[in-house]
């Protein structure tokens, strides 16, 4: 399928999810449908517990969800069992969370090279992807140093370098800078944005951060289950 910049690289359609408390039912998506399109961003704003996080956790295939369909380059996403699901998002799909969930005993270096290493290449091999990635995102200096030794801003670009090592084509990013100094969230913001136009990716953020909503190409708003665009 095309990737050509504004071609429909994922579909979601009557996404709905239901949580069941007891004999309650939490209706938190309601026959929702999305559109995403290569080289495009969109951010998705609303109140805490409004779905953001649990609409972008169905799209990555991290969760499912009660009733609807989620297509990738025009395939169910839910049609593959599980083994097919990792495999599908560790090659197609780049998460990056509000914490950065580095590995703290490996370095930069180690921990961007991580998901080609997961897909069976040699450490030389997964390493020559990462090294570029690091530089591109400022850390160049920084290859050999452990989470630990990295600021908080430090360790959400290395998270972001991690989510891009294997090309992705789709960067879900869930509060990415929800953590981060001001100073801090503004270098991961547009660091986002410069790789998402970069490498042509479509891209769906979860924020609360007005500043990064201001930047892409379509804020939504999340709420009582539906998606509607904001006029932030």
């Amino acid at each position: 399928m095309s990737n050509q910049a504004g071609s429909i690289i994922m579909k979601a359609r009557g996404l709905s999810k239901i949580f069941k408390s007891g004999r309650e039912e939490l209706h938190i998506l309601s026959n929702l449908d999305l559109d995403i399109e290569s080289g495009r961003s969109m951010a998705i704003l609303g109140a805490s517990g409004s779905g953001k996080s649990t609409l972008l956790y169905i799209l990555g295939g991290l969760d499912r969800p009660t009733s609807g369909a989620v297509s990738f380059d025009g395939e169910p996403v839910f049609g593959r069992n599980e083994d097919e699901l990792a495999a599908w998002r560790n090659r197609s799909v780049g998460f990056v969370f509000q914490f950065h969930h580095l590995l703290g005993d490996f370095t930069a270096l180690e921990n961007v090279a991580m998901p080609a290493r997961l897909s069976g290449l040699a450490p030389e091999k997964a390493e020559a992807m990462a090294r570029p990635l690091l530089e591109r995102v400022g850390l160049g200096d920084r290859l050999s140093h452990k989470p630990g030794e990295l600021s908080g801003g430090e360790q959400q670009r290395v998270a972001l370098a991690r989510a891009l090592v294997m090309e992705p084509r789709v960067l879900l990013a869930d509060e990415p800078t929800g953590n981060l100094d001001a100073k801090s969230a503004q270098v991961v913001n547009n660091l986002i944005m410069e790789l998402v136009a970069e490498r042509n990716l479509a891209a769906v953020i979860v924020t609360h951060n007005h500043q990064l909503a201001a930047l892409v190409d379509k804020p939504l708003e999340l709420s009582s289950g539906q998606l509607r665009a904001s006029n932030i």
